[in-house]
């Protein structure tokens, strides 16, 4: 039995976010025993060249929602990128997890060929949508999401894999 497009894309999106919200409470709290503020670790990176907590949060919800939304043939939703503190990284997926909400199976399942065209630095990258969610959407959540997770726990925050893999 195959999986379908829906399946395997919004419950994974809405489980890796979920985890990367309550990742962050614990970032929050850990903060707040150590008493220091939290917005050290938002604007932490694990090497001078990498993005900071900040950025990793922006790009994960970025790539469920525009990844979710590509596949179902509608508008990606815009966030203004300004967010400096964990309760504004938490709305923020707090407003991804809204909008996946939102879709159907019916509006994301049967789009494996679908066509969606990416603009990159680098120029145009066309996908038919099954290689765009496994091969692009997927690989990015994941690697942002981790990296949040990286850098928290990096300075300290006591998380584990558990933590990172959420209820499934």
């Amino acid at each position: 039995m195959s999986i379908s497009m829906y399946s395997a894309s919004v419950p994974m999106m809405k489980t890796l976010l979920g985890a990367l919200s309550a990742v962050l409470d614990k970032g929050a709290a850990f903060a707040e025993a150590k008493k220091f503020d939290s917005t050290v670790l938002v604007n932490d990176r694990l090497a001078p060249d990498m993005l900071p907590l900040s950025k990793q949060v922006q790009i994960a919800t970025d790539m469920a929602k525009g990844g979710a939304a590509r596949l179902a043939g509608v508008e990606i939703p815009v966030f203004a990128d300004d967010e400096t503190t964990i309760d504004q990284l938490k709305a923020r997926i707090a407003k991804t997890l809204a909008f996946l909400d939102g879709l159907t199976p019916a509006q994301i399942d049967g789009s494996e060929e679908k066509e969606i065209t990416l603009k990159m630095r680098a120029g145009d990258v066309t996908f038919k949508g099954q290689r765009y969610l496994t091969g692009f959407v997927i690989p990015n959540l994941v690697f942002h999401c981790a990296t949040a997770y990286d850098i928290l726990r990096h300075n300290g925050v006591e998380i584990g894999k558990r933590d990172f893999l959420g209820a499934y």
